[in-house]
């Protein structure tokens, strides 16, 4: 048996995966001892399918802990070793302004203040050369200071550390025999590449967040054991792979996207399973909306994000993080998103969230403020009796006293049609998060199918298929854990990468062999920590541009030992995607690789299309209710329909609501939904005949 485990902002979800099959739940969030909602969680998955702790092989987890101590700045106190006259380089960051036009920009706090931003003297050339050695006793001189700020955890950040870090590693030494409790992060582990603004912050970020999340993660360990899960514990990693404890301890950053993570992977085993070539994975869970471009069953992927970003969509306005990360955009929209009038008496939704405690209003858990939850709640789409498997009882009066006064009596509607307006407000929003994003990168949404997972997703997919022009919506089998899911599918792997610059005529085809011989030593001494006996696979990629140019096109290289015939198949494989991306080439200038890298990964099992379904029984109505329908601002009656009741084949027709354990699908007028050879539910849009 195995175990995934996702923190989510309001829900953790746990799933078990045995030999008969999968069964799963969620439980509230326990923000203030995350730790203790994991163990309980499991506890009464374990109860409740009859299975023995003793008898799990691996528990798998993935938590968004990391990244709600970098937005709410609730990390390790934190201080940063530069090389001297480069202190600043955190807050001079890039010079440049992100929104042009606004006179009261803000700009991100850097996570360190000026006055914990530390130097040393000492140089390194930009070929790794030492032109000044490192000051031993300026490096002692720290010490005091360190003691007398309380810091926690150090980031060493020096100049062109990426190429030689011995400098660094002397100054680790150092302190480690002064502060032997210090926790120390190196740029050159954590991101030996180039780009001094880049590098400094992710160095940062992750020792901003280091001791926080070793300590859960060892608290976490031994409570599995003490309650007798003595089996392996693997984090998921922001990049869809598996990594170990230790690793996950050392560079705590790679987690920061964890759990979306989980859903994209999630997301790319159903469109293999569906045959489907370009699809939009959705989730939205309580907190926040995750969205994803997949094409050829691929993810996009990316080498850097941002995080805590000032202006929503806006890029600079956030903390760059450079690691391999599932391109996706993150928005705050979720169930517990809150909805307010702004001072132009418009309806405004989230970012904020009333997460688990005290929740959305109807929760009764305390709460007064209209969430997205609510409004659902008030529209028809949830069952307040059988919410989450009938753990929740929802009040929907709760619900109609929070939206009224905040909404409906500000914008003198009733409260039915403020509820509708939260809800259009919030499916906009990820509309349009969708669309920037898919024209941020050349493509488009509307030949694409989405597949929707999270607690709240199957709730508002049909309306966000609308609204970007989609006919197609998988809503999967246990849609509601989809993230958890997701961890059971993924690889166990790791990424390595090297900044050295190499000019394409002047590259040693020997020096480049090893060193990416002792990448992959690297990355295997990860791997096969948690995957001892896989097979397993090695992708290649370089990172190259046209002499002078600013950024490098990443092109995929084979696994070989190289000989002299390297320079001309990568300036071969350089112009193939440079036209692929941009249409030509540009002749008569000279080609330069800046940075390699290296993912090695456990071999997984192809994933086979699953055949057609043939019809089946038509599923017996549960009931009916009032079920409010945005195309005609009016209620109709709804059909009620019990999920696990429906067989390969079954089709209803909408106005309908088919409930499950941990969500509900609206399939509103105008949809039907199928339920394919797998169990997943396939709504598709009814177009009108022009």
């Amino acid at each position: 048996m195995k175990l995934a485990v996702d923190i989510g902002g309001t829900f953790t979800d746990v799933v078990l995966e045995r030999h008969d099959g999968h069964a799963s739940t969620k439980v509230l969030t326990t923000h203030d001892a995350p730790a203790r909602g994991v163990i309980n969680g499991i506890l009464q998955l374990l109860q409740q399918t009859g299975s023995n702790a003793a008898d799990v092989e691996l528990v798998i987890h993935g938590t968004t802990l990391a990244t709600n101590a970098l937005i709410e700045r609730k990390g390790a106190r934190t201080a940063l070793v530069a090389t001297d006259g480069f202190r600043d380089s955190l807050e001079i960051a890039h010079e440049h302004r992100f929104e042009q036009y606004d006179l009261y920009m803000e700009r991100p706090d850097p996570l360190i203040p000026r006055h914990l931003r530390l130097t040393v003297p000492e140089r390194v050339a930009a070929d790794g050369s030492v032109l000044l050695e490192l000051d031993e006793d300026a490096v002692r001189a720290l010490v005091p200071t360190l003691k007398e700020a309380d810091i926690e955890s150090v980031a060493v950040c020096l100049l062109h550390s990426y190429i030689n870090p011995a400098h660094e590693r002397r100054i680790r030494e150092i302190l480690h025999s002064e502060l032997p409790d210090l926790s120390i992060t190196l740029s050159s582990d954590v991101c030996p590449e180039i780009r001094e603004y880049e590098r400094t912050s992710t160095t940062c970020a992750n020792a901003y967040v280091q001791p926080l999340m070793a300590g859960y993660l060892r608290e976490l360990e031994s409570s599995l054991a003490d309650n007798g899960l003595d089996c392996p514990f693997l984090l998921m990693m922001s990049s869809g792979g598996i990594t170990t404890v230790e690793t996950a301890i050392a560079q705590p950053i790679r987690l920061i996207e964890s759990g979306p993570a989980g859903g994209v992977i999630f997301s790319q085993a159903i469109a293999a399973e569906c045959g489907i070539k370009h699809a939009l994975s959705f989730d939205m869970g309580g907190t926040t909306a995750k969205l994803t471009l997949i094409d050829d069953l691929m993810p996009q992927y990316d080498r850097s994000f941002e995080v805590a970003r000032q202006y929503r969509f806006l890029k600079g306005s956030g903390l760059p993080i450079r690691i391999p990360v599932i391109d996706m955009v993150e928005i705050g929209a979720g169930g517990g998103s809150v909805a307010r009038v702004d001072e132009l008496k418009r309806i405004t939704v989230g970012p904020d969230s009333a997460g688990s405690m005290p929740g959305p209003a109807c929760y009764g858990r305390g709460g007064t403020a209209p969430t997205v939850t609510d409004a659902d709640v008030v529209l028809g789409r949830i069952d307040p009796a059988n919410f989450a498997g009938g753990k929740i009882v929802l009040d929907q009066n709760k619900a109609e006293n929070a939206i009224t006064p905040a909404i409906g009596t500000e914008l003198d509607m009733e409260t039915v049609i403020a509820a509708a307006g939260i809800s259009e407000i919030v499916d906009e929003t990820m509309a349009s998060a969708a669309r920037i994003h898919a024209v941020e990168k050349g493509k488009d949404t509307g030949e694409r199918t989405l597949i929707a997972m999270g607690g709240a997703a199957p709730l508002h997919c049909a309306r966000l298929a609308e609204k970007l022009d989609i006919d197609r919506v998988i809503v999967p089998t246990s849609a509601g854990v989809g993230s958890a899911y997701g961890f059971l599918r993924a690889p166990i792997s790791y990424e390595v990468i090297r900044t050295r610059l190499m000019r394409l005529d002047d590259i040693d085809p020997g020096a480049l062999s090893s060193m990416f011989a002792e990448m992959r030593a690297e990355a295997q001494s990860v791997v096969r920590l948690g995957a001892p006996d896989a097979q397993l696979t090695e992708t290649r990629e370089a990172f190259m541009r046209y002499r002078g140019q600013g950024h490098e096109i990443v092109v995929p290289l084979p696994v070989k030992d190289y000989d002299s015939d390297i320079r001309d198949e990568l300036r071969s494989w350089f112009e193939e995607e440079y036209i692929r991306l941009f249409g030509r080439v540009v002749p008569g200038l000279e080609v330069e690789a800046l940075s390699w890298a290296l993912t090695l990964a456990s071999e997984q099992a192809p994933i086979e299309e699953a055949p057609a379904p043939t019809n089946g029984s038509v599923p017996k109505e549960r009931g009916r209710r009032p079920l409010f329908d945005p195309g005609s601002g009016q209620a109709v009656e709804a059909a009620l329909y019990d999920r696990t009741e429906m067989a390969a084949g079954s089709r209803v027709d909408g106005p309908a609501v088919i409930v499950e354990t941990e969500t509900a699908t609206v399939v509103p007028a105008g949809f039907d939904a199928l339920v394919s050879s797998p169990g997943h539910l396939i709504l598709t849009r009814q177009r009108q005949a022009a």
